[in-house]
């Protein structure tokens, strides 16, 4: 398979659970999509020739610092901006996961109850530290090894076993009743 077809092929694997990454810490969809396309177009400008076996811990580490350089410009223009910025509480914004269409019909107070799970645990997974929701969504939904999450976390491999032991944890110990 040439290098090209397989990178395209790496980025559409990750490219949904990149936004959901990127959504869960800025909350806008469209800063979210425009991080992930941003995270997308380094990698293949300046990383498609490095070995396929890398491009999961550089594309997570360049999201990641995309993520951060959101947060800052946001950060700075609400301070350059104050008496102007005005957030709407009107305006709402749509869940692409939510509003995806179903694979097979499924019972009502199933579909209910599943959704009320996956709000609690989003809204838990949005509530834990930094450091532990990037280990948590790297290892647990991303897949990747100890050593490939330490390599885009910048950390140590203990680092990232301590960061996910603690979200697993928490994330146990809140939503015990929803997922046993």
């Amino acid at each position: 398979m040439s290098e090209r077809v397989a990178l395209n092929q790496f980025l559409a694997g990750v490219e949904k659970r990149a936004y959901k990454m990127a959504l869960f810490r800025v909350r806008d969809v469209d800063e979210a999509m425009d991080i992930v396309q941003d995270a997308m177009m380094i990698l293949v400008r300046k990383y498609a020739s490095k070995p396929e076996a890398q491009w999961a811990p550089l594309f997570y580490r360049i999201l990641q610092n995309r993520i951060t350089d959101s947060h800052r410009k946001a950060t700075l223009r609400a301070r350059l901006f104050s008496m102007f910025y005005s957030e709407d509480p009107d305006e709402t914004t749509t869940d692409v996961i939510q509003s995806a269409p179903d694979g097979y019909a499924a019972e009502p107070d199933f579909q209910v109850g599943i959704q009320d799970a996956t709000e609690k645990l989003n809204a838990e997974v949005e509530r834990l530290p930094m450091r532990q929701q990037q280990a948590f969504l790297m290892r647990a939904w991303e897949g990747l090894s100890v050593a490939d999450t330490a390599l885009a976390m910048r950390c140590s491999q203990g680092s990232v076993k301590t960061h996910y032991s603690r979200a697993v944890h928490r994330l146990r110990e809140v939503l015990k009743e929803d997922w046993l």
